[in-house]
């Protein structure tokens, strides 16, 4: 059973690049077809250089296509003022902003230059929009911060603050997690996740972090050079088309756990013995330094992992010899390969 949904965005037969004259094309990406809908976090996935920038530049008509056309709201992008197009997409860039002396009401305060006059002057309602805004992102303690007084994560949640000041049904974002540390990658993801299930957006970003996107993302956009691929992370899982990303490199991804791996030619088996979180990280430990684990445990060489009053030890057994360890950074250092 289908449920028919009207798209938001409907990318029909694109080919993106760069125009330098009216006879003389560079064709990054051709006939992308492509929708995205409204309440839905889509990520886009691919290599460096494959096009993904240009791609959403494009879409918010940063960049002309080359050919083929783009419906937002099933109105042809190109019929839209500048104005009003800014009343139905925001863009988040890649790029560093250059504002340190600017307080970040102020600056989130931008998002609102669709809707205020000439003179740029906000109304209460404006106000009450960037309040808003600021409140959705969990800044208002920053407020009256500037730009340069705040984090690397803490400015990327004000970027995402001026596009709902801005208030657009659209939200498209290049890499928003390219310079953050891990937490702090984890929580806009989810920030973004969160404000398509709440607000009824529909929010679209570029990222490398393939492993979160695929643990919040209702969508995935898969470019490879000359193909692009949509659905569900799982169906391209189970399709066999995610594992297409990690072709001709060292990288495997295990369907079953859904972990990537640095593929190791290696035929060093070791038993384990052992339960719970003790054993699972140990397994790890043990695959990282290039070891098979031999579940059956017919290894010469084993690792019986006992826990007494709290205490953990793990014991190497290498035919008549056995080694205690207090930590699996210890077993690691004297383990032979």
């Amino acid at each position: 059973m289908t449920i028919k949904r009207d798209s938001i965005i409907n990318v029909n037969h694109l080919d993106v690049g760069y125009s330098f004259s009216k006879k003389k094309n560079k064709t990054i990406h051709a006939d992308i077809s492509l929708s995205s809908f409204k309440g839905e976090l889509t990520v886009l996935i691919g290599k460096n250089g494959v096009g993904k920038s240009t791609l959403l530049r494009t879409i918010c008509n940063l960049q002309k296509a080359l050919k083929g056309n783009i419906e937002i709201f099933n109105k042809d992008l190109k019929k839209y003022s500048n104005n009003n197009l800014a009343k139905k997409i925001s863009f988040v860039s890649t790029e560093s902003i250059n504002v340190g002396y600017m307080k970040v009401f102020d600056f989130v305060a931008l998002g609102r230059f669709p809707y205020t006059n000439w003179l740029g002057k906000l109304t209460n309602k404006d106000v009450a929009y960037v309040k808003e805004a600021i409140k959705l992102v969990k800044m208002e303690a920053f407020s009256q911060k500037y730009i340069n007084e705040i984090s690397d994560g803490e400015r990327q949640r004000v970027m995402i603050a001026r596009t709902l000041a801005q208030d657009t049904d659209i939200i498209i974002l290049d890499e928003p997690t390219a310079f953050l540390d891990m937490p702090n990658k984890y929580e806009i993801v989810h920030l973004l996740n969160h404000l398509t299930k709440t607000k009824n957006k529909t929010i679209i970003f570029s990222s490398h972090d393939i492993d979160i996107a695929m643990s919040e993302c209702d969508k995935m956009w898969l470019m490879f050079d000359n193909d692009i691929t949509e659905g569900a992370p799982e169906d391209l899982i189970l399709n066999n088309t995610f594992s297409e990303i990690f072709k001709d490199t060292n990288l495997n991804f295990n369907v079953k756990t859904g972990e990537f791996k640095t593929i190791k030619n290696t035929n060093n088996y070791i038993g384990l013995i052992g339960e719970g979180d003790n054993f699972f990280w140990t397994q790890k430990a043990l695959e990282r330094l290039g070891f098979i684990v031999d579940y059956d445990n017919r290894c010469n060489k084993k690792i019986i992992i006992e826990t007494n009053n709290h205490h953990t030890k793990w014991i190497l057994c290498n035919n008549e010899h056995e080694f205690e360890f207090d930590s699996i950074y210890e077993l690691s250092q004297n383990i032979v390969s």
